[in-house]
């Protein structure tokens, strides 16, 4: 005969073995959820801010791109036209035509630090891949601006054609390509020097200019002819002319360099331009008088601002179609630029988090040896009682 008091010792064996299963269950379930949150958390910092500059109103909205809401609107010069962003998210540059500056907004508070004075009249702004400096076009002195961003001043000054607008600078840093609205061409500026090494002919007043992701080609909205000319930077010649609506103004390239999006002043439209034929796939309609437009990190919108109707239109690249109702800004909107240094196309876990899921994952894993441990060492079959 078996004793009773051995057969509640393999009850509270069983139970004890029962219970860290249980435990392991719960752990796990514990783990689920904290890496649910973590990916939502890190899921959640990925949405991208646009800055417009609202040439009327001399001011800059901030709209959460998850939203299509405004958050906050920044005072900055008279007439702000175009704006660029650093690579690192940390400060948006805006070139303001009435006042002869440009103002540095910190994006952290979105506040202006600082003013910098530069040329007459300044329109375009570009920003080198590095960061170290914003290139500035200044329209009523046919010249560009060169800005170190460590120190806010300008470094030299680089004559251009006539009555200088958009401006874009290659992926690797080597060059600044400036529409010259004034004298129909393309001046090509080599960074490392600050001088202009060749002009192209283009269209008749380029006015907007956006390179491929790869380097290979600049798109020149020429708002004069109705026409986006096509230049190889290899050889720095136009291979093709596109025609496109009414007055192009702004150009934008989706981030994967398929497509071309141009806005089309007059027509109150967007050409939309596959860069593998180099031909206009479809239009869209967008509100008045759009402008200078750019694409989201992402390449899933184009944000356009419609000088005509305080709007900007966001257009769904997947459809071509413009989503939601127009965003209401500012007065007279000309420009658009996002703030993309936090946005990753897939969610990630950050070192914090990462670090504390492997902990919480090695607890539970010596949690579930352990209680298979006591199941293996006491589980054989049960004393009788006789």
């Amino acid at each position: 005969m078996i004793e009773a008091s051995a057969l509640i010792r393999y009850k509270q064996l069983q139970t004890l073995g029962n219970g860290a299963l249980r435990r392991w269950g719960v752990m796990a379930t514990i783990i689920c959820l904290m890496v649910a949150t973590l990916l939502g958390l890190q899921a959640a910092d990925a949405s991208a801010l646009s800055y417009v500059t609202n040439s009327g109103s001399a001011s800059v909205s901030v709209i959460d791109t998850a939203t299509h809401s405004v958050l906050t609107t920044i005072s900055v010069g008279p007439t702000p036209e175009q704006i660029a962003v650093t690579p690192n998210g940390a400060f948006a540059y805006v070139a303001n035509s009435g006042s002869n500056t440009v103002s540095v907004i910190a994006t952290a508070t979105n506040t202006v630090t600082t003013t910098i004075p530069v040329g007459s009249n300044p329109v375009g702004i570009a920003i080198t891949p590095n960061g170290a400096f914003a290139y500035v076009t200044n329209q009523g002195s046919n010249t560009v601006s060169v800005i170190a961003t460590a120190t806010n001043t300008v470094t030299t000054t680089i004559p251009v054609g006539s009555s200088p607008a958009g401006i874009a600078i290659t992926p690797n840093g080597a060059f600044a390509y400036v529409a010259n609205f004034g004298s129909n061409t393309v001046s090509v500026i080599a960074t490392a020097t600050n001088t202009v090494t060749t002009t192209i002919p283009v269209g008749s007043s380029p006015a907007g200019i956006a390179i491929t992701p790869n380097g290979a080609f600049a798109y020149v909205a020429n708002f004069g002819s109705n026409t986006v000319s096509v230049i190889a930077t290899a050889t720095n010649t136009v291979t093709t002319t596109i025609p496109v609506g009414s007055s192009p103004a702004g150009i934008a390239i989706t981030p994967n360099g398929a497509f071309a999006y141009v806005a089309n002043f007059v027509s109150d439209n967007v050409s939309v331009i596959a860069t593998a034929t180099n031909t206009v796939t479809t239009t869209i309609p967008v509100g008045q008088r759009p402008d200078f437009l750019a694409a989201s990190p992402d390449g899933l919108s184009v944000y356009v601002p419609n000088q005509g109707s305080n709007t900007v239109s966001v257009i769904a690249t997947a459809t071509n179609s413009v989503v939601g109702s127009p965003i209401v800004v500012g007065t007279a909107p000309t420009g658009v630029a996002f703030n993309s240094a936090n946005v990753s196309g897939v969610p990630t876990l950050s070192d914090g988090a990462l670090s504390l899921f492997l902990a919480a994952m090695a607890a539970a894993l010596a949690l579930r040896i352990s209680g298979r441990r006591i199941l293996i060492r006491h589980r054989r079959r049960p004393p009788t009682v006789r």
